[in-house]
């Protein structure tokens, strides 16, 4: 039997997977900082700066109220 749910819940699962999957980039990049240098660190702050643009997004669409 099919039962229709609110899109939310998929919705905050799929961000609950993006930002889980950014946590398995984000440790070995950490674990070898040294050998990877500025150039490292600022491919970095990219990184997390277009993860934080798209929580800032879907923050701003109210895609992440729960109720």
């Amino acid at each position: 039997m099919w039962s229709q749910s609110n899109i939310r819940y998929y919705v905050f699962a799929l961000m609950f997977v993006l930002f889980d999957v950014e946590a398995v980039f984000i440790f070995p990049w950490a674990t070898r900082l040294e050998v990877y240098g500025v150039f490292g660190l600022v491919e970095m702050a990219i990184f997390i700066f277009i993860l934080a643009l798209g929580l800032f997004y879907a923050w701003r669409k109210r895609l992440l109220r729960w109720v």
